[in-house]
C-alpha cells in the first residue's frame, strides 16, 4: 500500500468540521452584530425594536446568552415602568435562560438578583448568589456580586468577607477592590480606602468616579501616604471599563 496516500476516511470528517465551524463563527458573528444594534435601540428608548433584534440573533444563534439577557433587561425596564407583572415575569425567565446556556454570566446574576429583590424575594436572591458562588468557587464575580447584595442591605461586614474572598481568588480584580475602598472609606479609614482605590485604577483606570474619591481623600491623607499608595510608573493597565446594562 502507498504509504503517502491520504487516508480520505479521517481527512473528509476533519474538514467538514473545519468548515461547520467556520460557518458558526460566522453564525454567531451575525447574531452578534444583531445584538449590538438591538443594544443601540434600547439606549434610544425603542424597546420593541431591540426586542426584534435580540430575536432575531437568536434566531441565528439559539445559545447566544448575552441575547437572552439582554431581552431579559428590556422587559425588566419596561416591566418596571409600566408596573407590568408580566413583562417581570417574563424577565426572569429569561434571565434564568441567560444562566441555563451560560451558568457563570454575571450581568444575568446580577439582574435576576435585582429582579428578586425588587419583587419582594430578597431571601431568593440572596440564595442565588450563594449558590453560584458555592457551585463556581473559583468565580471572584460571584463573591463580588454576593458582596454588592450584602452591602445593599446593610450588612457591610459580610461584604468585606466577600471581597476579600473574592481577592483571594483574583487580585487583581479592579471591581472587588473598588468596592472594598467605598467599604472602607465609609468607615473612615482614608489611608486603606485610598489603597484600594488606586489598586483598582492599576487595573481599570476607566472609572471616572474612583478617579474623583482618589482626588478627594488625598486632601486626607499625609502627602507622604498619598504617594505611597499610588500605583508605580507603567503598571496602569487598559480594561473595559464598567459593563453597560446590556451586553454585546
Amino acid at each position: 500500500m502507498d504509504q503517502t496516500a491520504p487516508n480520505l476516511t479521517t481527512g473528509w470528517p476533519w474538514r467538514m468540521a473545519a468548515l461547520a465551524l467556520v460557518a458558526l463563527a460566522g453564525c454567531r458573528a451575525v447574531s452578534t452584530g444583531r445584538n449590538m444594534d438591538g443594544v443601540r435601540y434600547f439606549q434610544e428608548g425603542q424597546y420593541p425594536v431591540a426586542l426584534q433584534r435580540f430575536d432575531s440573533a437568536l434566531t441565528i444563534d439559539s445559545r447566544n446568552a448575552d441575547a437572552y439577557y439582554n431581552k431579559a433587561a428590556v422587559f425588566h425596564r419596561m416591566g418596571t415602568q409600566a408596573r407590568d407583572q408580566s413583562q417581570l415575569t417574563q424577565a426572569e425567565s429569561l434571565y434564568r435562560q441567560a444562566l441555563d446556556i451560560n451558568p457563570n454570566h454575571v450581568d444575568a446574576h446580577r439582574g435576576l438578583a435585582v429582579l428578586l429583590t425588587e419583587t419582594g424575594r430578597v431571601d431568593q436572591a440572596f440564595q442565588l448568589l450563594k449558590t453560584w458562588a458555592v457551585t463556581s468557587p473559583q468565580n471572584a464575580e460571584a463573591r463580588v456580586e454576593l458582596a454588592r447584595l450584602y452591602e445593599e442591605y446593610g450588612d457591610p461586614k459580610s461584604a468585606v468577607l466577600y471581597l476579600n474572598e473574592a481577592l483571594t481568588i483574583s487580585g487583581n480584580n479592579w471591581r472587588a477592590l473598588a468596592a472594598l475602598g467605598r467599604l472602607r472609606e465609609q468607615e473612615g479609614d482614608y489611608k486603606q480606602a485610598l489603597e484600594n482605590y488606586q489598586r483598582s485604577l492599576t487595573y481599570n483606570r476607566f472609572q471616572p468616579q474612583i478617579e474623583q474619591r482618589v482626588a478627594e481623600l488625598r486632601t486626607r491623607v499625609s502627602p507622604t501616604t498619598a504617594a505611597a499608595a499610588a500605583p508605580a510608573p507603567g503598571t496602569s493597565q487598559s480594561a473595559a471599563g464598567p459593563r453597560p446594562f446590556l451586553r454585546y
